[in-house]
């Protein structure tokens, strides 16, 4: 499978309908080429099987409240945080990560979450009862909308201003986009030029991609030239 080609695809259909759990690893895969994504499908497959109670309570409790899974807070920006096959395998990832893993495996045994992209720190939120937001990064802790202004303004700084917009539900799409500027951000705190290439030619897959994308790819293929 070419992953690139691949995500291009899955990038193509409407926002709210893209397959979360492969683009996620499509991402992985363009990284680290010659992953097998079919193998990874799977292993969420085992991993929802373990499900013994189909709830809320039943998923937080066994990928988040044992440690099974957690933020990596001690090297938050290592870019395999951001790779959905390494957070399987590692137990550690970023709120995004551990966000998208929640809501694959929850969408298998019947626990429907969708993503919250509150600026500073990604969240989940039920769909059974609106009014719940979960954590993942920190033990997939249960949260209501004032925690969720508190954990912006610790994220964010106390004078940031908060919109209660920040707790609506983002797109599929909008999350893997958001999963590619993460890496990219990395990518050019580090100085990480051939990370930055890949990254950018996912970036351009991107339904959100902009000319600039474009144009910093093609500066950036140029100089391999």
């Amino acid at each position: 499978m070419d992953p690139l080609g691949r995500f291009a695809e899955l990038m193509s259909v409407h926002a709210h309908a893209v397959v979360l759990d492969e683009a996620a690893l499509c991402v992985a895969a363009v990284a680290q080429p010659g992953l097998d994504v079919s193998a990874e499908l799977a292993r969420l497959d085992e991993l929802a099987a373990e499900c013994r109670t189909p709830t809320l309570g039943g998923l937080v409790a066994l990928l988040f409240a044992t440690g099974r899974f957690s933020g990596n807070a001690v090297d938050y920006y290592d870019p395999r945080n951001s790779y959905l096959d390494q957070v399987l395998a590692r137990g550690v990832g970023i709120p995004i990560t551990l966000s998208v893993l929640a809501m694959e495996v929850g969408r298998r045994v019947g626990v429907p979450l969708v993503g919250v992209g509150m600026p500073g720190h990604f969240l989940l939120r039920d769909q059974v009862d609106p009014t719940v937001f979960v954590d993942p990064f920190h033990g997939g802790r249960l949260l209501g909308a004032p925690d969720c202004r508190d954990l912006f303004r610790r994220s964010m700084g106390r004078q940031a201003p908060w919109y209660d917009g920040y707790l609506e539900p983002i797109s599929r799409a909008a999350i893997i986009e958001r999963m590619v500027a993460n890496l990219r951000l990395g990518f050019q705190r580090n100085g990480d030029t051939a990370g930055l290439r890949w990254v950018l030619r996912l970036r351009v897959r991107c339904p959100g991609a902009t000319a600039d994308d474009h144009r910093e790819l093609a500066r950036l293929l140029a100089d391999t030239n």
